[in-house]
Formats: structure tokens, C-alpha cells, sequence
């Protein structure tokens, strides 16, 4: 049975990724392409857009109900906000990498999944995926005389900082120490800060050039350090993430899930 895809920011990096991926599932079609109104691209034919050749599905803007089987979205917090709200009319399942999210943003998505099922991740890579699961073993192994300290980088286009991934990574280290994320985290540091607290993680950016996305966790503690890193090389490895879990998605209870239950991962013991 082939499953019908809607995707939310298709004009963007990765929904052009995404297209030219689903024009390659045999059991997967794209439904519709959507993009924000305004868009230069609306009207034009998806596959071209994404070089893949004419697919016969015009670049749209989000109007009316979603008629597909699954939403995959990579867009703007607002634009998720709203698109969850449309998803949620229709109860479709939804698939989203979108960060930069504040609180009325998850509770929009909060209230579609109390109607249909939802995967939203920060990062839908295989790799980071299972960079945040040894990062949590690695942290409970190796104790609280171990300081975290987390380096992230991408290209110089990329609006939000930091990026989804590494907040995700702090929260994971965070967790295995027992610390409240929204306290222990510190973005960067300037000035007479005096010693490093024990309880401390910290969080710097980097933006430079075409770096699709690289994340270090670093473990430091006395006479010995080990470093966790995960280098993406092409944006296709998010966009074949985001379609595993548009395929897992459905038929699934509603609710709230996260790309280790699509992976099947299971938390450390």
C-alpha cells in the first residue's frame, strides 16, 4: 500500500531533500508540497523544483484540510503551529524537524497529539540519534567528576542558535545527571566568571561557511577526556531519517513520540 506524504516547507533545503527521496519509495508518494504564502516557488512542479523531474504536484500554500496519510514538515515555528492545528482537524499524522520552538508552539503540537500521533526531533538522523543515547550512557558511566561541554556548528545560513540538536544534547546530559536542563545549561561564557561549577553544562555555538552540522559532547575530567562526535555530511541523512518515521508513523495510537521509538531504541539502564 502506498502511503500519500504531504510536505510542509518544501521549498527549503530539506523539503527539496525530502522529494528527491520519496520520488525513490516504492511505497511512498508525494500528495502535496506545501510552502509559505508569498512563496516565489508556489505553483511551480515540485520534482522539478527538487531536480528530480516533472511529479505532477504544484508547490502550494497550507489552505483547507490535509488529504494525506502523513505530514513531514521542515519549516518556522509559527508555520508548525498552525499546520498542527490543521493536522489536527483532519487527525493526520505528523512528522516534524522544525526547532527554534517555544512553549505555544508543543502545545500546539500537545493538542494534535491527543488526536493523532506526532514525531517531532530536533534532529532525525540515525547517527545523532544514537549520539544522544551514548551520550546518556557515557555521562552515568563515567560520573559526576566528569564536566560536560557541548560544541556545535553549522553553516552560516542557519537563523536559530543553538541549534535544536545541541539543546537536545544538553537535556540528554542533563537527565543522566540528575540536573533541571533550564538551570545547568550555560550558552557560552565572557568575562570574570570564576571557577566551573560541578553542576554546570555548557553550550557554545559556531557558524561559519557550508557546514552541514557537526556536534561534539566532551567529557573532561581529571588526567583523561573523552569526546562523543557526530559529523552530517549531506543534509540527505535528516531527510531519510524524516521519511523512516514518516513510514513507522502511521497507524500508530496518538500521542507524543521521538525518533528512538522509531529507531527502537531503548534509554540507558
Amino acid at each position: 500500500m502506498t502511503r500519500r506524504v504531504a510536505l510542509h516547507g518544501a521549498t527549503g533545503r530539506m523539503g527539496r531533500a525530502i522529494i528527491e527521496i520519496l520520488a525513490q519509495e516504492p511505497g511512498l508518494s508525494l500528495a502535496a508540497a506545501l510552502a509559505a504564502p508569498g512563496d516565489p516557488a508556489l505553483g511551480r512542479d515540485a520534482g522539478e523544483l527538487a531536480g528530480v523531474g516533472p511529479l505532477g504536484v504544484a508547490v502550494g500554500a497550507l489552505e483547507g484540510a490535509i488529504d494525506a496519510d502523513v505530514v513531514i514538515d521542515f519549516s518556522a515555528p509559527d508555520a508548525l503551529a498552525e499546520l498542527a492545528e490543521r493536522c489536527r482537524l483532519s487527525k493526520t499524522p505528523l512528522v516534524s524537524g522544525t526547532t527554534g520552538l517555544a512553549a505555544p508552539h508543543q502545545a500546539a503540537l500537545d493538542a494534535l497529539a491527543r488526536v493523532a500521533p506526532v514525531v517531532h526531533a530536533p534532529n532525525m538522523s540515525v547517527g545523532v540519534n544514537v549520539l544522544f543515547h551514548l551520550a546518556e550512557l557515557a555521562t552515568r558511566l563515567l560520573g559526576e567528576g566528569f564536566d560536560a561541554e557541548i560544541v556545535e556548528m553549522h553553516h552560516r545560513h542557519k537563523v536559530d542558535a543553538p541549534s535544536g540538536t545541541a539543546v537536545r544534547l544538553a537535556e540528554r546530559v542533563a537527565k543522566a545527571r540528575g540536573l533541571d536542563p533550564a538551570k545547568a545549561v550555560v550558552h557560552g561564557r565572557s568575562g570574570q566568571v570564576g571557577p566551573r561549577p560541578d553542576d554546570e553544562i555548557g553550550v557554545m555555538t559556531l557558524r561559519g561557511g557550508g557546514v552541514v552540522g557537526e556536534h561534539t559532547l566532551v567529557l573532561a575530567g581529571a588526567g583523561e577526556r573523552v569526546e562523543l562526535v557526530h559529523r552530517a555530511q549531506d543534509r540527505s541523512i535528516f531527510a531519510r531519517g524524516a521519511v523512516r518515521a514518516a513510514t513507522w508513523i502511521v497507524g500508530r495510537a496518538p500521542g507524543r513520540y521521538d525518533m528512538p521509538d522509531v529507531l527502537g531504541i531503548t534509554a540507558p539502564a
